[in-house]
């Protein structure tokens, strides 16, 4: 029966193939990927990295990409810390924290992200100018032109400085895994913390030995506008708070539904033995509830990333809106720009899916037989 489904799966491909490669053919459409290599001839708005219009569009690919990126990793980094925190809040004992956890999440839920994102557009929009922004003086400032960030600088020596912190935290990062399953399974190592303490240590010596060529450079009014600092245009700022705060209110549900498959005796066992509310949910509700969350927590993740392609709606330029949208409409190869499409996002998902599941595993509960 197995050998049966492959065939037929196999002869559908075939099918398929062969019937775009006729239909091309008769309509006069050349097929293959030489078209990566011809000009663009178009601008984009935003770009991580130089690109100009006679670049080709091998790099309208890779521009595009890039974005489709940022704003997943913006909006995983945030959406993960507003759903952990709803997510506790609807457990909470706090009446008004718990209904004000439960408002955000209905609404979030059951209002289309299509329309979250007009509204977050609209929003930004309709912010005040530069002169009347608002923000944190000096570090934060949000306009209708768009969000302004701090711009960490390194001089000279800073890629020595970045070097040697990263290795020190990877090392660190390694030494408390090990002493933390040292202990799982002997009792008797040192705490997992010294292992992280090596790796602030390790940052440290690395700034001072270097002359701390690490600083910021702040965004501040001049003129008629922002300079300095790190920009964030309004479609990316508006699709980044979109994406956050709806997969946030999923998130939410997936802790508070982690929460709840801890017994409840833990958290009492935990209180009795002096600690506090807080103190009890970080140190023995959340850890065992991790393995109940993960795994939904993935799919969220992976949603996210592949909700970003709403971004053409207000004009952001991800992968979808300058490659599957302008360049296909610029070369006419659909068939082979959305197959270059498709395999970029199946790849992240695959990649995240991987990352996840080796969390998991780290999150699950052991049981150990001596």
């Amino acid at each position: 029966m197995q050998v049966g489904l492959v065939a037929v799966l196999v002869l559908t491909a075939w099918w398929m193939g062969h019937n775009a490669e006729v239909n091309m053919q008769t309509r006069g459409v050349a097929s293959g990927f030489d078209f990566l290599d011809r000009p663009a001839g178009f601008d984009i708005t935003q770009a991580l990295v130089p690109y100009e219009p006679t670049d080709t569009h091998r790099r309208v690919f890779l521009v595009g990409a890039l974005n489709t990126l940022l704003v997943a990793a913006l909006g995983i980094a945030a959406a993960t810390g507003l759903g952990l925190l709803a997510g506790v809040l609807r457990v909470s004992r706090n009446y008004l924290a718990r209904t004000a956890a439960t408002a955000y999440v209905e609404l979030a839920r059951n209002t289309p992200l299509p329309v979250q994102i007009l509204v977050w557009y609209n929003l930004m929009l309709v912010a005040p100018p530069p002169k009347d922004a608002l923000g944190i003086d000096g570090l934060i400032f949000l306009t209708n032109r768009g969000l302004y960030l701090p711009k960490p600088v390194f001089n000279a020596e800073g890629g020595t400085a970045l070097a040697a912190g990263g290795a020190a935290v990877v090392v660190g990062a390694l030494l408390a895994s090990w002493l933390k399953r040292r202990r799982t399974f002997t009792g008797h190592a040192p705490s997992p913390r010294w292992g992280w303490a090596l790796a602030v240590a390790g940052v440290v010596a690395a700034l001072v030995v270097t002359g701390n060529p690490t600083g910021f450079d702040l965004p501040h009014l001049e003129g008629w506008g922002f300079t300095g600092g790190v920009s964030l245009a309004p479609a990316l700022t508006a699709l980044w708070a979109a994406l956050s705060f709806y997969t946030g209110g999923f998130i939410a549900e997936v802790v508070r539904g982690g929460l709840n498959a801890v017994s409840p005796g833990q958290g009492e066992a935990a209180r009795s033995l002096g600690l506090d509310e807080g103190q009890a949910l970080s140190l023995v509700v959340l850890p065992q509830a991790m393995r109940v969350i993960v795994p939904p927590l993935a799919s969220q993740y992976l949603n996210l990333t592949k909700n970003s392609s709403l971004a053409v709606i207000i004009g952001y330029p991800d992968l979808v809106a300058v490659f599957a949208g302008t360049s296909l409409n610029q070369t006419g190869q659909a068939i082979e720009t959305l197959a270059l499409v498709m395999a970029f996002y199946l790849v992240i998902s695959l990649s995240i899916s991987a990352f996840m599941n080796w969390w998991n595993s780290r999150s699950a509960v052991w049981a150990v037989s001596r």
